[in-house]
């Protein structure tokens, strides 16, 4: 996925089954340690994303031995803690789960080692971890903030410090970086934890996880952690890595707004990693929720109990820091609303979360509140809608996730999609394969063959929403003329298509408050909405806008590209033609009517100049999706044709 953006549409419901891609935590961790050990370890499920790449090849750059093992499958050649490379630099992006714990593990290997990343990773702070290093003898050096990567790491000096203070208030990934790396010490070495330690269960997945390569850990509560002299990592030959039990979070959530049921494979009850409990704080808001072994189940709240929707709840999430920014967007579909408190470790990861979800829902039209370690959603009522939003991501994956399911409730943009590729590059198929869009007609034809007075009927037939997508460039080029743009000043025009200040009210169409229906129908109007329309810029303007007309229960759009652009995925698409001739006739007869001269051959002409610039423009040229349904209203009522396109909607499976 390349695209800058990414629109969503609307969807009505959500359901499925998902087989989990493996965990990010556990997949950077287990190759680490496959690397320090002793031994060959066949590593499966390992994820593939952005930040396993940057381990793997950091740990290629420092000498391991890592091969293709069969059926997506690696084999790691350990190098039983002693490194082949002793100088190298490592460029590690944005990838938090690579950097700290190489930064220990490496402050400890005696080389010399430069650690960069992307301009993000040097605003997150490492102080913390750095200090409790350098109290076993570390020598790290700041290459330009203070307390924040990039990092010069030099051979450690001899050190028989036993014990090690570290602050566990800001990231546990300090604390599970310096327990992975103190077997390489060869001594007892017991950390301190000072003040409260946050994300305890990433904590307890490093422990579980060096239990696998035969190191146990001593823990007296979550203050102290001892590791015995003498530990060394072995290989447990063959190793599964989990399913990711944060981006099972994503999917249990949209069975919990959308319908379901939605079941995850890969994490259930047997599970080493913390966000599983994510699955109790959806119980708590009033999903069903059911667990195996290996699998979770979610689905919307009964009928029958209380309103039949989930509620807002108060939470301490220190337990599920990562699978708690699920919720936030979780909390829109609420009754109530929801705090989600004992985050502030949001605010040192890829972005500063807290910030970034504040804003991006706020788009929305919630109110949000925020502070230091803590957000608030107040959703709309049960009455109001989601007002269509262009969603910034902040090269955040977690962003894009967790605000991709706010498409429950309104149509959505995503920019830069593909920063989920840190974790999970197949999100977006994953999510369309289990939600059902809102349905949409699509009616695209030549002008004055009928389509908007067919559109506009079936619309009314169904029940559903009508877009006159033509109209949406009327008020392009009549506030263009107005603003004194000319037609082809493909910049102006298209700015002033960006901020236009419409309303559709039924028959009735307004302009910054004006009433203008009547008046971007004349003919110099349609003639100048046919040259903006071939403006690129123009086009790329209107998008979203027009997409976000498609809201329940369903959509029937008119215009020339409803069926390729606009809507390729329409459950119903609709081409209508009809002879010049014809069209001509029928367009003379709507101006004598609304008191309007004109002549037949006039009529003509123009008529097959907006057809050959309709159909020769650069971008979207007026032609019938391959898929669709072919109707030559030349000798048709309107009657007749809006019984055809109903007959063709009807015969879709599941169209509402």
């Amino acid at each position: 996925m390349s695209a800058a953006f990414l629109d969503l549409p609307q969807f009505g419901s959500a359901a499925g089954t998902l087989r989990l891609p493996g965990s990010k935590s556990i997949s950077n961790r287990v190759l680490l340690l496959a690397a320090l050990a002793s031994g060959r370890t066949e590593i499966r499920d390992l994820l593939a994303s952005d930040d396993t790449a940057h381990m793997l090849a950091a740990l290629r750059t420092l000498g391991v031995g890592i091969e293709p093992a069969g059926d997506a499958a690696l084999a790691v050649s350990g190098v039983a803690g002693e490194l082949p490379v002793r100088a190298a630099e490592l460029f590690l992006g944005n990838a938090g789960t690579a950097f700290r714990p190489l930064t220990a593990v490496l402050a400890l290997a005696g080389g010399t080692y430069r650690l960069a990343g992307v301009p993000r990773m040097h605003e997150r702070p490492i102080g913390d971890l750095v200090a409790g290093l350098r109290q076993v003898g570390a020598e790290i050096d700041y290459l330009e903030g203070e307390g924040f990567p990039p990092l010069l790491i030099r051979p450690p000096r001899r050190s028989t410090a036993a014990v090690v203070r570290l602050r566990g208030d800001v990231s546990s990934q300090f604390l599970s970086g310096l327990l992975m790396a103190l077997p390489l010490r060869g001594v007892e070495t017991t950390v301190e934890i000072v003040g409260e330690l946050i994300s305890r269960p990433y904590v307890e997945m490093t422990l579980a996880t060096m239990a696998r390569f035969g190191v146990a850990v001593q823990r007296d509560g979550w203050q102290r952690f001892t590791v015995a002299a003498g530990s060394v990592y072995r290989s447990p030959g063959v190793l599964h890595v989990e399913g990711d039990a944060s981006s099972a979070s994503y999917f249990l959530a949209l069975g919990a707004i959308g319908g379901g049921p939605v079941r995850v494979e890969g994490v259930g009850n047997d599970s080493i990693q913390g966000d599983v409990r994510f699955a109790d704080a959806l119980a708590a808001m009033g999903a069903q929720v059911s667990l195996g072994d290996n699998w979770i189940e979610a689905a919307a709240p009964l009928a029958g109990a209380a309103d039949g929707r989930l509620h807002g709840i108060e939470i301490d999430c220190n337990h599920i820091p990562d699978a708690a920014m699920t919720l936030a967007t979780v909390a829109l579909f609420a009754s109530g609303p929801t705090t989600l408190g004992n985050i502030a470790s949001w605010r040192v990861k890829e972005t500063d979360r807290i910030a970034a979800m504040a804003n991006e829902l706020g788009k929305l039209g919630v109110r949000v509140d925020s502070g230091e370690d803590f957000i608030r959603i107040h959703p709309p009522a049960a009455d109001q809608l989601l007002q269509p939003a262009v969603i910034d991501t902040y090269d955040d994956h977690r962003i894009a996730m967790c605000l991709s399911l706010a498409a429950r409730g309104a149509p959505l943009r995503i920019n830069d999609p593909q920063t989920v590729g840190k974790t999970f590059p197949e999100y977006f198929e994953r999510f369309a394969a289990m939600t059902r869009p809102v349905p949409v007609v699509a009616i695209d034809g030549t002008s004055a063959s009928g389509k908007g007075t067919v559109a506009a009927r079936v619309a009314r037939a169904l029940g559903w929403h009508y877009l006159d997508s033509g109209a949406l460039y009327r008020l392009t080029a009549f506030a263009a003329l107005r603003a004194g743009a000319g037609c082809d000043d493909e910049a102006a025009v298209a700015a002033i298509a960006a901020t236009l200040a419409v309303e559709f009210s039924g028959t009735s169409i307004h302009l910054a408050g004006e009433e203008v229906g009547d008046a971007i129908r004349s003919e110099e109007i349609s003639r100048a909405a046919s040259l903006v329309a071939a403006l690129p810029a123009v086009r790329s303007a209107l998008l979203f806008r027009q997409r976000a007309f498609r809201r329940p229960p369903g959509l029937v759009a008119d215009g020339r590209d409803m069926g390729t652009v606009v809507f390729p995925d329409a459950t119903t698409k609709v081409f209508l033609t009809a002879s010049l001739a014809m069209r001509a006739e029928r367009r003379l007869k709507q101006l004598i009517g609304k008191g309007i001269a004109a002549n037949i051959r006039d009529l003509v002409q123009d008529l097959a100049e907006r057809d050959a610039r309709d159909g020769e423009r650069s971008v979207a040229p007026m032609l019938p999706s391959t898929d669709a349904e072919l109707l030559d209203t030349t000798d048709l009522t309107i009657e007749t044709a809006v019984a055809q396109v109903l007959d063709w909607v009807n015969k879709v499976p599941g169209k509402g």
